[in-house]
Parts: C-alpha cells; sequence; structure tokens
C-alpha cells in the first residue's frame, strides 16, 4: 500500500478509529507507542505497537461480508511476527475502557517474554 493511501486513510478515520485512537495516542496507553494507518505490505493496518509487534484492527459491519480476506491478512501479517487483535466497531463504542485493559494485556504479555 502507498504512503499516500495511509495518509489519506489516516484523513478519514471512522468513529470508532478516531475514539480508540484518542486513547492510544501520545503514549497514553502505560507509555506504549502506537502509529495509526501504517503501511505493512500491501495492507494498511489501523494501529501498530512496532515494539510489540501488536496490531489492533477495528472492523465495521462490512468486514463479517470478507472473513477470508481478513483472515489472509492476520495470517499475512502472522507470518513477519505480528499478533493482531480485532474489535468490532459497536466494542470500542460501549466498552472502550475493555477494549484498552484488553490491548494493555497484550501489550504487557508480551513484554514479559515466554515463561521459563
Amino acid at each position: 500500500m502507498s504512503l499516500a493511501t495511509a495518509r489519506a486513510l489516516r484523513h478519514n478515520m471512522t468513529e470508532a478509529e478516531r475514539r480508540l485512537w484518542r486513547r492510544l495516542r501520545m503514549r497514553e496507553l502505560s507509555g506504549f507507542k502506537f502509529r495509526r494507518q501504517r503501511p505493512m505490505g500491501n495492507y494498511v493496518v489501523d494501529f501498530v505497537c512496532l515494539d510489540r509487534r501488536l496490531i489492533i484492527e477495528v472492523d465495521g459491519g462490512q468486514h463479517a461480508e470478507q472473513v477470508d480476506r481478513d483472515e489472509r491478512r492476520s495470517a499475512w501479517l502472522a507470518s513477519r511476527g505480528f499478533r493482531v487483535l480485532r474489535f468490532w466497531n459497536n466494542e470500542v463504542f460501549e466498552h472502550l475502557d475493555v477494549v484498552c485493559e484488553v490491548i494493555l494485556q497484550a501489550l504487557e504479555r508480551e513484554e514479559s517474554g515466554p515463561p521459563s
């Protein structure tokens, strides 16, 4: 995906993406740095914490009809060492604190490393 496409997506984020971005930006989630609308291969991911190799996707109703495409995308990202968390728009609207807690747990789980 081109940088121009990613830049355009940054300017046209969905309301759910904007709400979550307000919580992720400026290291407000326990100091972890996120980037938004980041090109990765042929894709643009909604949010990524490069340090923890964690991608956050916020899906609207159209994703219910493109499950296979999303699975291929997630598999490609996983093959490059990224974990993908997906949330529906309504989860962000109705349970933003829970969504942030799930994200934080995923970040901290990676930080602690594998059990010895």
